[in-house]
């Protein structure tokens, strides 16, 4: 079901909202308020809670010359590799290093384990993006794969509104 309401925004405000619209080639004004308010939501609703399951990302840069940081970083990795699902390591120059990685796990988890990454000296530009997540253990077969018969046990993770 969908609700209609009146939005009323000064004329600056107005002509920034659409540039905005335009630039990132939204149909409609409507469908940019829409992303505009679902992460604003997300943001949040992921810090107020501490508790449940979160998908994230978190990036930064460092310098890996600097003694020790790259096998740190490296090392708090392995530690928690429970919410680390994968690294993406890029070479910015001959000094810089980003890395995006993939966490999944209990938001509490996965927020104290980011504001240590960040925390670390030599690390740059650090920043985690959440999305509270429902996770289902389930047991059951996808399509007609041939087997003993037994259903795979996953997880299924669905994001919240």
């Amino acid at each position: 079901m969908t609700e209609r309401f009146t939005v009323s925004l000064d004329r600056e405000l107005a002509e920034a909202f659409e540039a905005y619209r335009r630039r990132l080639g939204y149909s409609s004004r409507s469908e940019a308020v829409r992303d505009l308010l679902r992460g604003f939501l997300a943001r949040q609703r992921s810090e107020q809670e501490s508790d449940g399951d979160c998908v994230g990302i978190l990036t930064y840069i460092y310098d890996h010359h600097r003694r020790d940081l790259a096998a740190g970083l490296t090392e708090a990795q392995h530690a928690q590799h429970d919410l680390s699902v994968a690294t993406l390591h890029v070479h910015l120059d001959h000094d810089h290093c980003l890395e995006s990685t993939v966490l999944r796990g209990p938001l509490d988890r996965v927020r104290r384990f980011s504001d240590q990454v960040i925390a670390r000296r030599g690390v740059r530009h650090g920043e985690l993006h959440l999305v509270p997540v429902a996770v289902e253990a389930d047991r059951h077969r996808h399509g007609d794969r041939p087997g003993d018969g037994l259903a795979d046990a996953h997880e299924h993770i669905t994001p919240h509104e």
